[in-house]
């Protein structure tokens, strides 16, 4: 289990409350847009079948990552299986040690969370999971194993039994999941691959299609949100003109989302002549992985770049907090959500080319708001 003492800042970032306000609006607003039919019937053009397919509930512990500028917040990527939100408590909360120790409104507002999946799921039918299991390739290696432990421990002491297991574990098919000849209903999904295309997913991934599993997050609302590909979207002013969003939602989108496009639709030469204005990134790998800045790119990686595979995003560089005894560390802003309601937002400190929880005197630090 990780230590997470490790993983918190002592340092506190200031936001101003506009600021804040400004970024719940666009969550709201992207939640709104995902639900919107012409929307999704762009999407669905453009993401593998699985992901067209509608489960009928949302996407538990999804994430919203930004940047501050001196413009104002920029939104730099979606993620549906948002790790840290545990410890991103903690940091707000310095007299406890573990997160299995949270209060009660927060553990009131987690079960609610997963409770409204089922319940989304059954069609009213069921009021919450009877079993969860919460699966990730080789959990125990993963960087935030002991946050699955305490979501395991705090489903499992609030009465709906919780195990965290790896896919080939699972006896699964299109009749359902089980887990040691367990029936399992609700599968926490901390996998990575998000649209279900490896072999040892292709049991869930039946069961997932055939509902007979409330898999959450899931590749539906990965599709319609947090394929790297959707800033793309959002950033185009002709296409989310064809939404029927309101002047101030478009406004709103334009100023927020950083211009986003696909290698594979620019100049080559053209971006290369102004890459430092730019940063890449894969759009099938997930966080911070393979993320490179312009200013840093050679011309021999750049020449290696997959054109249909590479987002190209305007640079939007991160604030910087002070942390004593460590100097300059930059900060991005993250806001957990489920739907469209903020559930918590942190703030994450680092050194170096992109966010990691490794820096010394870095990681997870609370968020004050100012005027």
């Amino acid at each position: 289990m990780i230590d997470y003492c490790d993983n918190l800042s002592k340092a506190t970032v200031r936001v101003s409350r506009p600021e804040l306000l400004t970024m719940v609006r666009l969550i709201r607003l992207l939640d709104r847009l995902s639900r919107h039919s012409a929307y999704r019937e762009c999407v669905y053009a453009s993401v593998p079948e699985v992901a067209s397919f509608d489960p009928g509930h949302d996407a538990v512990m999804m994430c919203y990552d930004f940047h501050l500028t001196a413009e104002g917040p920029r939104l730099i990527e979606v993620n549906t299986n948002a790790g840290g939100g545990l410890l991103a408590y903690l940091a707000h909360q310095p007299v406890q040690s573990s997160p299995l120790e949270i209060n009660s409104k927060l553990k009131n507002r987690l079960l609610a969370m997963f409770s409204s999946e089922m319940q989304q799921f059954s069609g009213g039918k069921k009021s919450k999971p009877n079993r969860i299991v919460i699966i990730d390739e080789t959990p125990e290696q993963q960087y935030l194993y002991g946050e699955m432990q305490a979501f395991a421990s705090l489903l499992t002491s609030s009465g709906i039994p919780t195990e965290i297991a790896e896919p080939h574990q699972l006896k699964a098919d299109a009749d359902g999941i089980t887990l040691n000849g367990a029936v399992i209903d609700m599968i926490y999904n901390r996998h990575c691959d998000f649209y279900l295309e490896s072999e040892n997913l292709a049991g869930v991934r039946s069961a997932y299609l055939n509902h007979s599993v409330c898999l959450t997050p899931n590749p539906h609302m990965y599709g319609l949100l947090a394929d790297k590909r959707r800033l793309v979207l959002w950033s185009d002013p002709e296409l989310i003109s064809q939404m029927s969003l309101s002047a101030t939602d478009q406004k709103l989108l334009t100023a927020c989302v950083p211009p986003s496009f696909l290698l594979a639709d620019l100049s080559g030469d053209e971006v290369w002549r102004a890459r430092k204005s730019w940063v890449f990134k894969p759009v099938t790998r997930f966080g911070s992985r393979g993320v490179l800045l312009g200013a840093k790119i050679s011309r021999s990686r750049f020449n290696k770049l997959l054109p249909e595979e590479t987002l190209v995003q305007q640079l939007a560089l991160p604030s910087l907090t002070e942390v004593p005894e460590y100097g300059s560390m930059k900060t991005d802003l993250r806001l957990y959500a489920y739907r469209g309601r903020v559930l918590g937002v942190t703030a994450r400190l680092y050194q170096g080319q992109v966010t990691n929880l490794r820096t010394p005197g870095g990681g997870f630090a609370p968020i004050k708001t100012t005027l």
